[in-house]
Parts: C-alpha cells; sequence; structure tokens
C-alpha cells in the first residue's frame, strides 16, 4: 500500500510577528516544530503500513529549513520524504497551498491513501485536506477519529461529526483527516535516526510541476486576501484574594454581578 502524509512546519510559539504588506506570519529566526496534528497522521500512517505492509511517503511544503520535519519523520519510520520549495508558493492562502500540494502529489504518482491532520495550528482552517483531495478527484472523509477496518480495496472509519458518530467506508484512491486522539504518537527513535542520516530528502519546485503558470501559485494564485492581522492584546488585568472559601465566594458573585455576567 502506498500511503502520503502531508506534514508541515510551523512556529513553536504563540508569538510571531506578522509583516503589514503581505499579512503573513515571518517564520525568519524563529524556533519550528511539526505541527501537532501531523504527528497524529504519520502515527496513524505507520500503524496502517505494520498491518498492511507498503510504503510511507512524507510531504511537506515551505522553506529549506522545512526538511527538519521530514529528518523527524524518518526517525519515526518514514520511508521517503519530498519538499515542496519555491519563492513562487509564498504567501499560499488555502486554495493555493492545496492546489500546490495536489500538483506535487500528481508528480509523485499516484498514492493508495492520503492522510492529513486535521488542521495546523498556525492557520487553523482544516481546510487545505479536503481542497486537496477535490483537487485531486478523490473521495475524502474529515475529522477521523477511529480506523474501524482496512482492507486492499478500502479503508472503514469513524467520523466524529460534533454531536454525533458517522461510520464511513470509501474505497482507494481517497484522503482522511485524523483527529488528535486517534493514536498516540510514537518517539523518534535514535537508532533510526542513525540509520536515515543520510537518506535523501527530493525537493520539488515549480519547473518541476506539470502546470507552471506562477498567477495559480503564492500570493498570485491565492482566491483570498488578509485585510488586516494583528497578534492579541496580551495585558490582562488580574486581582487576587485571599480568604476562606465562604467569603471568597460571595465575593466573586458580587463581582461577576457587577460585570454583568450574571
Amino acid at each position: 500500500m502506498k500511503i502520503l502524509v502531508c506534514l508541515k512546519q510551523v512556529p513553536d510559539t504563540t508569538k510571531v510577528e506578522i509583516d503589514e504588506q503581505t499579512g503573513v506570519l515571518k517564520r525568519d529566526g524563529v524556533d519550528s516544530k511539526m505541527n501537532p496534528y501531523d504527528l497524529y497522521a504519520l502515527e496513524t500512517s505507520l500503524r496502517i503500513k505494520e498491518q498492511m505492509g507498503g510504503k510511507v511517503t512524507v510531504l511537506t511544503m515551505g522553506p529549506p529549513q522545512a526538511k527538519a520535519v521530514i529528518k523527524e519523520a524518518y526517525m519515526m519510520g518514514a520511508d521517503e520524504g519530498y519538499l515542496i520549495s519555491d519563492r513562487s508558493f509564498a504567501g499560499s492562502d488555502v486554495l493555493a497551498t492545496a492546489y500546490t500540494i495536489a500538483q506535487a502529489i500528481k508528480v509523485i504518482g499516484e498514492q493508495d491513501l492520503i492522510i492529513c491532520g486535521k488542521q495546523t495550528t498556525d492557520g487553523d482552517t482544516a481546510q487545505v485536506g479536503p481542497a486537496m483531495a477535490e483537487l485531486l478527484g478523490i473521495p475524502h472523509v474529515a475529522w477521523v477519529n477511529l480506523i474501524k477496518d482496512i482492507t486492499a480495496e478500502a479503508i472503514t472509519v469513524s467520523q466524529d461529526m460534533a454531536n454525533s458518530v458517522e461510520t464511513v467506508e470509501i474505497t482507494f484512491p481517497c484522503l482522511i483527516t485524523v483527529e488528535k486522539d486517534i493514536y498516540q504518537p510514537r518517539l523518534p527513535s535514535y537508532r533510526k535516526k542513525l540509520l536515515t542520516e543520510d537518506r535523501p530528502i527530493k525537493v520539488l519546485s515549480l519547473k518541476d510541476f506539470l502546470d507552471q503558470d506562477e498567477s495559480h501559485y503564492g500570493l498570485k494564485g491565492s482566491a483570498t486576501q488578509v485585510e488586516r492581522i494583528f497578534p492579541p492584546d496580551n495585558e490582562v488585568e488580574q486581582e487576587v484574594w485571599v480568604g476562606e472559601g465562604v467569603d471568597l465566594a460571595s465575593r466573586i458573585a458580587d463581582k461577576l454581578k457587577e460585570l454583568r455576567f450574571i
């Protein structure tokens, strides 16, 4: 079975500067990590590989330093990695990102199963995975929290619909996005780190794609524009009250009434 997992490198902090001209995050000089939701996607792929056999390919889009998440994936058990990197891709919104990754997958070759994390911690749109599936013309299921069954032809999953749970069977090729409680991600292996230290990471740029029209990528290919973006105000007034429980409870109730919460 051929499984592809989409990864993303995200800032390892909540305090990131914003480019006021373009409305995008300034990532230079900021510590980064693998998007936490993608760890669950990677773990899901590795467990399916252990059960069904096959190959796990990981794919990420970003600057050259994003290779770090691929190396981490190698340490967890991934077999092959691709980095999509080109200045033409900078500033992509959800649509342009999904289109770019879909173009890369067409270059890599058809996959039986594509797995994405539910969302990223820097964008939180939860739209890239489903958009990719639409662009690739394959079925997809989002919010998967349980793999119920898998065969050579199809996968049966449990889908968290907030107020209900739905069981869905979809045939391959297909795409799923997984919730964070689907599996507990394994830790990177130091032994695998040594074994994969020299494993290559293939880089794909615009010149490798079937569609090389720059107007379809990056800011030019983005259907949405950020009107205004700014960091949240962290100035919060705090009061510390000391006393007996009964007195504090009464005081809290009075304060809530004063603030018109009750």
